[in-house]
């Protein structure tokens, strides 16, 4: 499957567990950020079915770098908590599309969810609470990420 128009490899800070199993994929809809994937084989349970984990991983980056691009963070991220209810399959060779809604963000933690869909069909159902760390960057552009 060819990769949806207008989407490009993230350029994130290094990571080798997501350099692993990547690439992940961005675009952004105005100021809103759509992280996107291709569940390849190596993704997959003996069903081909993209695993939960994998499912999981790629709810934690949504909402970490949808919750950063559309707040300004700039800011590293800690995922204190992440839950998730798993509506549907991934099958090998479908595309993902997952996109964040900032609730409520607090100076110690913030309050995040999102939808994961193929085919415009949710196939999970997201929330955070992340933890701000460290210190902003005074340089941050959501641009950072599709450079």
């Amino acid at each position: 499957m060819p990769i949806p128009e207008g989407f490009r490899i993230l350029n994130l800070p290094r990571n080798p567990f997501i350099e692993a199993n990547g690439p992940l994929y961005g675009r952004l809809d105005g100021a809103r950020f759509i992280m996107g994937f291709l569940c390849e084989r190596k993704h997959c349970n003996p069903m081909m079915a993209c695993h939960g984990g994998m499912l999981a991983t790629l709810a934690d980056m949504l909402l970490l770098l949808g919750t950063n691009i559309q707040s300004q963070l700039g800011q590293f991220l800690l995922t204190v908590s992440l839950d998730i209810d798993f509506v549907g399959p991934v099958m090998e060779g479908d595309w993902l599309e997952g996109r964040t809604e900032v609730l409520r963000a607090g100076k110690s933690v913030i309050f995040t969810e999102g939808r994961m869909t193929v085919d415009a069909k949710t196939v999970a159902r997201v929330n955070a609470i992340l933890k701000p760390s460290g210190k902003p960057l005074a340089d941050f552009t959501p641009g950072r990420y599709f450079a």
